[in-house]
């Protein structure tokens, strides 16, 4: 579990690296013509993915179900909001998620609460199965915010010559 856990840290760290250095103008500019910012789509790590799937769905939660419908979109992020809160605001997600799992103590520990109005019948059962399937969506988007950043300013994360 401690490798999985370290590769989901290497793709949290990738994210923060490449929004890091944006100004607020940038953090929220819509880059591709599905108008997702950087911003928003930090934002819907630390809610869709780190709070929801480690929170919600591993440790049952009933807060952060029961504040699941608190927001209707994370992408947007709400003009009031800074970047300095969604990216505090991912990094305490992580934090949390970190706890659970390591509390978890099990990689093959089962799923307190599965969402089946959203998903059907459960397709993950244990933490294992949630930190893959976060590892992949956390690297998915790390790709998404590389393609971004050098659309905003010509920065790479890794270039091999």
């Amino acid at each position: 579990m401690r490798a999985l856990l370290s590769c989901l840290d290497g793709q949290r760290r990738h994210v923060l690296e490449m929004v890091g250095g944006l100004d607020a103008d940038a953090l929220r500019r819509p880059v591709l013509p599905s108008g997702w910012s950087c911003l928003g789509l930090v934002q819907h790590l630390a809610l869709d993915v780190e709070r929801f799937w480690f929170g919600a769905v591993f440790a049952g939660d009933r807060a952060v179900i029961a504040a699941l419908d608190e927001i209707d979109d994370a992408w947007q992020v709400a003009p009031g909001v800074t970047g300095t809160e969604v990216l505090d605001r991912y990094r305490a997600e992580t934090e949390l998620a970190n706890a659970v799992v390591v509390a978890a103590a099990d990689a093959g520990a089962p799923l307190a609460w599965w969402p089946r109005e959203l998903f059907g019948e459960p397709h993950l059962h244990t933490l294992r199965d949630v930190l893959l399937h976060v590892i992949a969506e956390t690297a998915c988007h790390a790709g998404h915010l590389d393609a971004a950043r050098e659309l905003i300013d010509g920065r790479q994360w890794l270039v091999l010559t």
